[in-house]
C-alpha cells in the first residue's frame, strides 16, 4: 500500500478560473525517494503544500488525496480531507532558510519542535542530543540561530524536523540559496536519511546532477499535470536531445544525447537458458528482440544512458576525441572601469568582525562579472554596499568614474545603478503583479517571457522563479547602466534560466553591464566573461570564465568534472559536445 496516494487531483486558486494543478494521479510508495521537477509555475510548490494540511492555501481543491495511517490493525487509507493528518506524519522544509527558524538559539530550535508536540522534558533532552549528534550540529548547540550561514541554516530546519520523526520529508527547493558544496553536502544529507530511517523523501528541485543518479523516481509537472513519471534512467532515455525537457536532464545524459547519433540499440546480448534477457532486473536497460532470417532471435538492449559524473566520464572516455579547433579567447582589452571598489572594509556592528576586509574589486564596462562563493562571505553585503545601501567605515568606490558619494538626490538609481536583491519579496508594494509592473510596458515587451497571465495574482501567490521575474522586470525599468543581480536564477527551471540567459546577452549587446552574485555555477558558465570566488571577505581568485571553471576542482561546472581528464576547456555541454563524438564519426 502507498504512503501517499493523489488521484484526479485539481487545485484552483481563489479569484482565478486557471487550474495550478489539474488531473494529478500519483502513488508515494513508503521509503521512497522521489524527485519533483518541472518549469518554473507549474504546481510544484502547491503539489507539496497540499501535501502538508497545515500549509494548504486557500482554493478550490477536487480529487482524492489519501494517508495510510499505521493503526493496531494495519494500514488505513485516510482521506485528507475527512480526517485530521497528525502534525509529526508529515515533515516540510522549505526554500528559505530563514523562513521556518522561530527560536534565538540552535538547542531550542530542535527543542521547540518536541515542545509543541508535547513530549517530556527527559525525553526531549534525549531526542536532542541524539538529533544533534547524527547531523554533526552538536557543536553549535549554544549558538545563535542568526549567526549561522545559510547552509547550516537550512541543516538546522532539516534537524529540526526529523526530531518529530515523521513518515513523509517534503522538501521544496530546500537548496535554492545554498552554495554548490553546502547543496551537495544538505542533499546527501537527505539521501542518507531515506536510506537509514526509511523516511519517504518527496523533494522539489532544480538541482538535477545530484538527484537523477539517486532518486527512485522522477516525476516532471507540465502546465499542472504529470508529464512523466519513471525511473530516472528510462527519464533519461524517453527525453531525446530536441525534447521539451531535455533541460531537466543531468549533464552526463546532454552529452550523451548531444554526441551520439541516435538513441538506436547498439549492443547485442545472448539470451538465457531460460530464455530471459541476462539483463532483466530492476534498473537494467530495456530489452528488444528482432528475428533473424534463419529464425532465430536476436536480442539487443538499448545503451545505458549516463546520469552522474562517474558514469558520464566512462562513456566519454571510450569517444573519439577532436582536436581543438576553435580558436583561443582572448582576454579582452576592457580597461574604462564601469565599478571600483578599493580596500573596503565593512562591519554591521560597532565592536563586531569585518564582513569585508579590504576588498578590491573592479568590473569592466559592457562585462558580465560572476562573484561566487560560499554562504556567509559576503557576496551579498558587498552588492549592497557597491549599490550605496550600506556604508564601509574605509575604502572608497567609484561607479562610472566618480565617487559614490557624489550621485546626489536619488541621481545613483536613475538611469546608473540598478540592483535585483536575492530576497524578491522586498521589491513588492502592491496586490497585484499588475501593479507592481505599471510603467514597465517597455521592458515587458522586450523580456522572452510572457508575465501577463500573473497580472491578476498576488505577488506573494506566485512561485518563486516568477516572483524573480517580475523583479527583474522592475530592477530593469530604471535602464540602469549597471545592473547588479544577487541569485537571479533562484528558483527557475532550465528553461527558464535559459530565457534569463537571453536577457543578459541582450543587456549585454547595448552596453549594459552586469554584475551577478551566484551561487549557480553552471549558469555563471554560459554567461559571463569573467568570474571571481569569494571567500573572508574578499576575493580570493578572478580570471576569465574558460580558466576559472577549467582551473577549479569543485566551483566548477559538471561538464568540467566529467571531460577535463581527456580535453581541456570544454566546461559546457556545447563545448564538450565540439570535442566528442560518437564512433569516430562526426556530431
Amino acid at each position: 500500500m502507498a504512503l501517499v496516494t493523489v488521484k484526479n487531483l485539481s487545485f484552483t486558486y481563489p479569484n482565478t478560473e486557471h487550474k495550478a494543478l489539474s488531473g494529478i494521479d500519483l502513488a508515494i510508495e513508503r521509503g521512497a525517494f522521489i524527485t519533483l521537477m518541472g518549469a518554473t509555475g507549474s504546481g510544484k510548490s502547491t503539489l507539496l503544500r497540499l501535501l502538508k494540511p497545515e500549509l494548504q492555501q486557500n482554493g478550490v481543491l477536487e480529487g482524492v488525496l489519501t494517508y495510510a495511517v499505521k493503526t493496531d490493525e494495519g494500514d488505513r487509507d485516510v482521506a485528507l480531507n475527512e480526517e485530521k493528518i497528525h502534525p509529526r506524519v508529515v515533515g516540510y522544509v522549505a526554500q528559505d532558510p530563514e523562513e521556518q527558524i522561530v527560536t534565538d538559539k540552535v538547542w531550542h530550535e530542535l527543542a521547540f519542535t518536541l515542545e509543541n508536540l508535547g513530549v517530556r522534558q527527559r525525553d526531549i533532552a534525549r531526542r536532542v542530543a541524539e538529533i544533534a549528534s547524527y547531523f554533526g550540529i552538536d557543536r553549535w548547540m549554544e549558538r545563535d540561530t542568526a549567526t549561522l550561514s545559510g547552509g547550516e541554516k537550512q541543516l538546522l530546519n532539516l534537524a529540526a524536523v526529523m526530531i518529530a520523526d515523521p513518515e513523509l520529508l517534503l522538501l521544496d527547493e530546500p537548496t535554492a540559496q545554498l552554495d554548490p558544496i553546502a547543496a551537495t553536502r544538505f542533499i546527501e544529507t537527505v539521501y542518507r536519511l531515506n536510506r537509514e530511517t526509511g523516511v519517504t523523501v518527496l523533494l522539489c528541485e532544480h538541482r538535477c546532477e545530484e538527484l537523477f543518479p539517486i532518486s527512485d523516481r522522477i516525476v516532471i509537472l507540465d502546465g499542472g499535470r504529470v508529464a512523466l513519471d519513471d525511473t530516472p534512467r528510462r527519464i533519461a532515455q524517453s527525453i531525446g536531445r530536441d525534447s521539451e525537457y531535455a533541460a531537466f536532464l543531468p549533464t552526463a545524459a546532454r552529452l550523451y544525447h548531444s554526441v551520439t547519433r541516435s538513441a538506436q540499440a547498439n549492443d547485442t546480448i545472448p539470451q538465457s537458458p531460460s530464455g530471459d534477457s541476462l539483463l532483466a532486473g530492476s534498473g537494467s536497460p530495456s530489452v528488444a528482440s528482432r528475428r533473424l532470417p534463419n529464425g532465430e532471435h536476436l536480442y539487443q538492449r538499448e545503451p545505458i544512458i549516463p546520469l552522474s559524473v562517474r558514469e558520464g566520464q566512462r562513456f566519454v572516455g571510450n569517444l573519439h576525441r577532436k582536436e581543438k579547433t576553435t580558436s583561443e579567447r582572448s582576454d579582452g582589452n576592457a580597461t574604462e572601469e564601469a565599478l571600483s571598489l578599493k580596500r573596503i572594509r565593512f562591519r554591521y556592528e560597532r565592536r563586531g568582525a569585518d564582513i569585508l576586509r579590504d576588498l578590491d574589486l573592479t568590473v569592466y564596462r559592457g562585462e558580465v562579472f560572476a562573484l561566487l562563493g560560499a554562504n556567509g562571505a559576503g557576496k551579498s553585503t558587498a552588492a549592497a554596499v557597491a549599490a550605496g545601501l550600506r556604508k564601509p567605515y574605509s575604502g572608497t568606490i567609484k561607479l562610472f568614474g566618480r565617487p559614490l558619494k557624489d550621485y546626489k538626490n536619488g541621481a545613483l538609481y536613475k538611469g546608473n545603478l540598478s540592483l535585483l536583491p536575492q530576497d524578491a519579496e522586498s521589491v513588492f508594494l502592491c496586490e497585484t503583479v499588475r501593479e507592481e509592473l505599471k510603467g514597465c510596458d517597455g521592458v515587458l515587451q522586450k523580456l522572452p517571457f510572457d508575465l501577463t497571465p500573473l497580472f491578476d495574482r498576488h505577488p506573494y501567490d506566485i512561485s518563486g522563479g516568477e516572483r524573480q521575474l517580475v523583479a527583474l522586470c522592475k530592477a530593469l525599468s530604471t535602464a540602469p547602466r549597471l545592473l547588479m543581480m544577487d541569485e537571479p536564477s533562484k528558483g527557475l527551471d532550465a528553461n527558464r534560466k535559459a530565457l534569463l540567459l537571453d536577457v543578459i546577452r541582450r543587456l549585454k549587446h547595448d552596453g549594459v553591464t552586469v554584475l551577478l552574485i551566484t551561487h549557480d555555477v553552471e549558469f555563471a558558465a554560459l554567461c559571463a566573461d569573467r568570474c571571481a570566488l569569494f571567500a573572508q571577505g574578499r576575493i580570493a581568485a578572478v580570471d576569465r570564465t574558460d580558466r576559472f571553471m577549467t582551473d577549479n576542482r569543485f566551483y566548477t561546472t559538471a561538464a568540467s568534472r566529467i571531460t577535463r581528464r581527456y580535453v581541456d576547456g570544454a566546461y559546457t555541454v556545447a563545448l564538450a559536445a565540439e570535442r566528442f563524438s560518437s564512433d569516430g564519426g562526426a556530431v
